[in-house]
């Protein structure tokens, strides 16, 4: 099988606006420039794959059916736009959760490399070539433990302190900021 290079993508703070546990997409806004970003990610020929941590499944916030249809959601509006998305994965866990069956300490919740280690064996994802783009330090420290190529953060989420952004190989306003500097 060949690997493809891949853009692993968080998604609240990176691809849609940070609401606190967004579970509607009444409330889902894409940030400012990400789906042109994403397009030219895809043109230049990286696979898209989201990985993104979903605690508010295991605090009882919202249900796992309630995140599947805001994904679907996205992943058609995405569609409507020509962007495609190779795969999305959460983590619904959470050590200490209020809904029991999501309290599990993991492999997958970031900063453990477990969500992307899985999309790369499942879709061919070639680590080294690969690019990752979070808004937290957990983010880096995740493409980190997988080998991905290069990891970058995102102002549009979280704020950063200095030592997350001295972990990344460099911090960027948002994706669409990122995506330039990245060149053709």
């Amino acid at each position: 099988m060949t690997k493809t290079p891949t853009a692993f993508l968080d998604r609240d703070g990176v691809i849609n606006v940070d609401v606190a546990y967004l579970s509607r997409w009444e409330d889902f806004r894409f940030v400012p420039g990400t789906v042109d970003a994403l397009r030219q990610l895809q043109t230049r020929g990286y696979q898209l794959v989201v990985v993104t941590n979903q605690s508010g499944i295991a605090r009882g916030y919202y249900t796992e059916d309630d995140y599947l249809g805001l994904t679907r959601s996205m992943r058609d509006a995405l569609a409507a736009e020509g962007v495609s998305l190779a795969g999305v994965y959460h983590c619904p866990h959470l050590p200490r959760a209020e809904v029991a069956r999501y309290a599990l300490d993991c492999d997958c919740r970031k900063p453990a490399p477990g969500m992307i280690l899985r999309a790369a064996e499942e879709l061919g994802a070639d680590l080294p070539a690969s690019i990752l783009v979070g808004d937290k330090g957990s983010d880096i420290q995740a493409a980190r433990a997988a080998g991905v190529g290069r990891a970058f953060l995102v102002r549009s989420g979280q704020a950063l302190t200095p030592q997350e952004c001295a972990m990344a190989d460099a911090c960027f306003d948002d994706l669409a900021d990122c995506v330039r500097h990245l060149g053709p």
